[in-house]
C-alpha cells in the first residue's frame, strides 16, 4: 500500500486511516431528502446487514453521532424502564456501558474481571442464576481499552439458553472478527462507521432483532436516540428523521464497496492479523512487552507496557513518533503505564514495519533504553 495520501497514519482504533477512494467520496454535497441520497442510505443498510448475515432476523438502524450515541440509543430503546441490565466489564468501555445504563434510570448489575481476563460463559451463568430479575446482558465483544476478545458465541448461547436478551457492543470487531447472526443469538449488535469497515467517524448503527424492536414504541426517554422512531420513519419514508451526516454516509458506502471487492470479512481479518503479527514481532524484538496473552489478543489494537527507563514519558514519545508520520494511542489502564497501537485502517504490514522503525528512531532520539537488548539488533529483526 502507498503512503502518498496518508499523513499521518493513524495507528488508533478509530478514527483511522481511510483510503483515497473513501476520502474522495466526501467531496460531493448531497441533499438529505433527495432520492439519490436515500438510495445510498438503503444500500449502506443492506451491505452492513449482509456482513453478519442478518437479513432474515434483524434490521439495521443507522444513527447520527459516534458509536457511543448508538450504544445509548440501543440501551434506552431496548431495555424497558423497569428492566434490569447485567453489564460484563473488563475494561473502560464496559464501564462506560454500565454508566450510561445507570444514567438512563435502568436497574444495573455488573460482573467485572481484570483487564486481562476475559469474561466466560460460566461467569455469566452464575450471575444470571443468582438473580432471576436480570432481563438483559451487555457485552463488549472486543474491549478497545486493551484489545482483549471476549467469547461472544459462548456467552450468546448461554444468555439465549437462560431466556435473557443480549446487547453486544461490537465497535472494534464488526467487519473483521466473524459474527454470524444465524449462528450467534443476540437481540442487538452495535457498531460504527469509523472502525473495521474503514469509513470516517460520524455514524453508528444497530442491528436489532425485528420482533424485539417492534415492541419498543415509546420506550426511549430520548427523542434523538430513539431507535424505534428512527427505524419506523426510515421504513416509511426512506429518509433519516433529522439531518443525516451525508458526507459520512456516502463515504461509508464507498468503504463498503471496497470492503466487498477486497473479499469482505475474511480478507479484512487476514490483513489485520498480518498487521498485528508484524507489529508484535517488531515491538517485542525491541524489548517491548505485550499486555495481553496471545490467546485472548484480538488483531485490532495492541497494548504495550511502557519502557521502564525513567527518561520515558508518553507525551514526548508520542510527539517523536508523530513527527515521523504515525499517531499512537495512549494507554487506558489506571494501574499500569501502557500505550496502544492500532492494527486497523487502510494500512498493511508495510506501514506497520515503517511504524516500528519510527518507534525505534524515537526511542533513540529520546535516549530511552529498552531493557538489556541492544536497540540496533532489535530493529534489524523488525525491519
Amino acid at each position: 500500500m502507498s503512503n502518498v495520501d496518508r499523513d499521518p497514519i493513524l495507528l488508533t482504533p478509530g478514527p483511522l486511516t481511510t483510503s483515497l477512494a473513501t476520502k474522495a467520496a466526501m467531496l460531493r454535497d448531497w441533499g438529505s431528502w433527495d432520492a439519490s441520497f436515500n438510495t445510498v442510505t438503503a444500500r449502506v443498510r443492506e451491505r452492513l446487514t449482509a456482513i453478519i448475515d442478518a437479513h432474515d432476523t434483524h434490521v439495521c438502524v443507522p444513527l447520527q453521532g459516534s458509536g457511543t450515541f448508538s450504544i445509548e440509543g440501543a440501551v434506552n430503546t431496548l431495555v424497558p424502564r423497569d428492566g434490569h441490565m447485567l453489564v460484563l466489564i473488563n475494561g473502560a468501555y464496559g464501564k462506560r456501558l454500565a454508566k450510561l445504563t445507570e444514567m438512563m434510570g435502568r436497574r444495573l448489575s455488573t460482573f467485572e474481571t481484570a483487564d486481562d481476563v476475559p469474561t466466560t460463559a460460566a461467569d455469566v451463568a452464575r450471575a444470571l442464576d443468582a438473580d432471576a430479575s436480570i432481563t438483559h446482558v451487555g457485552l463488549i465483544h472486543c474491549e478497545t481499552s486493551t484489545g482483549i476478545l471476549n467469547p461472544l458465541p459462548e456467552i450468546a448461547d448461554l444468555v439465549a439458553g437462560r431466556g435473557r436478551s443480549l446487547i453486544v457492543d461490537a465497535m472494534s470487531s464488526f467487519g473483521a472478527i466473524p459474527i454470524d447472526a444465524k449462528k450467534i443469538p443476540f437481540d442487538a449488535l452495535i457498531a460504527a462507521s469509523g472502525k473495521c469497515i474503514e469509513g470516517p467517524p460520524g455514524m453508528g448503527f444497530v442491528f436489532v432483532r425485528k420482533t424485539v424492536l417492534e415492541q419498543c414504541a415509546g420506550r426511549s426517554t430520548s427523542l434523538a436516540l430513539d431507535l424505534y422512531d428512527q427505524w419506523t420513519y426510515m421504513e416509511r419514508t426512506t429518509q433519516w428523521r433529522y439531518t443525516p451526516p451525508t458526507h459520512v454516509v456516502v463515504a461509508v458506502d464507498a468503504a463498503l464497496e471496497q470492503y466487498v471487492a477486497a473479499g469482505g470479512q475474511p480478507a479484512r481479518y487476514r490483513r489485520y492479523a498480518a498487521n498485528c503479527e508484524t507489529l508484535i514481532a517488531g515491538m517485542t524484538a525491541m524489548g517491548f512487552k505485550v499486555f495481553l496473552d496471545a490467546r485472548i489478543q484480538a488483531p485490532i489494537i495492541v497494548t504495550f507496557h511502557a519502557p521502564t527507563d525513567p527518561k520515558y514519558a508518553f507525551k514526548p514519545f508520542y510527539d517523536e513518533v508523530r513527527n515521523r508520520g504515525f499517531i499512537l494511542y495512549p494507554g487506558k489502564l489506571t494501574q499500569l503505564e501502557t500505550f496502544r497501537v492500532g492494527c486497523i485502517g487502510a494500512i498493511g504490514p508495510e506501514e506497520i514495519r515503517h511504524a516500528v522503525n519510527a518507534v525505534r528512531d524515537s526511542l533513540r532520539a529520546l535516549g530511552i533504553t529498552m531493557s538489556s537488548k541492544p536497540l540496533a539488533a532489535a530493529t534489524a529483526k523488525a525491519a
